[in-house]
């Protein structure tokens, strides 16, 4: 199983996103995300991560290549905007959308905006759970 998660900016979403596919899902699964444009990491994004205990220090923010689109099983958008901006994707590529809030554009103190990010994570690795439970089910 091929899986690339999709985001606008490949900084907060799509990272968390990998990063808990990469601890959940069997060694076998090939795991990766890409932006329709490159932000590099979201710092936030990383620490919140790492207090779950998944480190995605060393991930990189990198832009869609149209080969990865040919290369993946199933597409994950994880915004409105790349959801709307996705290339469509070749025939027997699975797809789906999780409308997930951008926790980048919080707005408050830093514990304020802390606690979006950790809402968001908590969000992502609940549905990356399931679908590597769905999947395995289906295999």
């Amino acid at each position: 199983m091929h899986i690339l998660f999709l985001c606008t900016g490949n900084s907060c979403r799509s990272q968390m996103a990998e990063g808990y596919a990469r601890s959940l899902a069997p060694p076998d699964w090939k795991i990766a995300s890409a932006g329709i444009e490159a932000h590099g990491q979201n710092p936030r994004a990383v620490a919140v991560m790492a207090e779950d205990g998944v480190d995605i220090s060393q991930q990189q923010s990198s832009r869609l290549q149209p080969e990865q689109l040919e290369w993946a099983d199933l597409v994950v958008t994880v915004c409105g905007h790349a959801d709307e901006h996705c290339p469509a994707v070749p025939a027997g590529t699975q797809r789906l959308h999780w409308p997930l809030e951008d926790p980048a554009r919080a707005r408050g103190g830093e514990q304020q905006i802390l606690a979006e990010f950790r809402r968001i994570r908590d969000d992502i690795h609940a549905r990356v759970r399931e679908l590597v439970r769905g999947s395995r089910r289906q295999h």
